[in-house]
């Protein structure tokens, strides 16, 4: 047993987390997710029963975020500007947000990310943990940094 680490976070995440280096990509998905499809060299683990926004703070509680070198070291999943989607915004996007900022990160270091440019990028994550999110587009990237 150890000391200190958040509920949420299993074994399996645990050794991933350990095992990503500064720049190494982390998907934290949404229920409709389809991470061996999309990342099929990565890693998936299984966070059911948990929100995107837990998983995001829990997570932030052991890995530091690339802000050095990166603008937006968590970025969040949008419609595609010319998919013609028009919806409201999501609450999943500012309860992550809010896990971020909890965190001790501020809030302009999160960012929007076009659905085509994120699977496009998600195909380069390590790891992909696989949330109960159900909240449309409640699917975030964060890069790893360095203490």
């Amino acid at each position: 047993m150890l000391k200190g680490i958040p509920t949420r976070i299993s074994s399996d995440l645990l050794k991933a987390l350990a095992d990503m280096g500064h720049g190494d990509l982390l998907i934290i998905a949404d229920d409709f997710y389809p991470p061996i499809t999309k990342t099929p060299g990565g890693v998936s683990i299984q966070a059911k029963g948990n929100s995107a926004a837990d998983m995001i703070e829990d997570i932030l509680k052991l890995m530091p975020l690339d802000v050095d070198y990166c603008e937006y070291p968590v970025e969040y999943m949008i419609p595609d500007k010319d998919s013609g989607i028009s919806m409201d915004r999501p609450k999943v996007w500012d309860d992550a947000i809010d896990a971020v900022v909890k965190n001790g990160y501020a809030p302009k270091i999160v960012g929007e990310i076009e659905r085509s440019k994120f699977y496009e990028k998600a195909g380069r994550a390590y790891v992909t943990v696989c949330t109960s999110e159900r909240q449309p587009y409640g699917c975030f990237i964060l890069q790893k940094g360095v203490m």
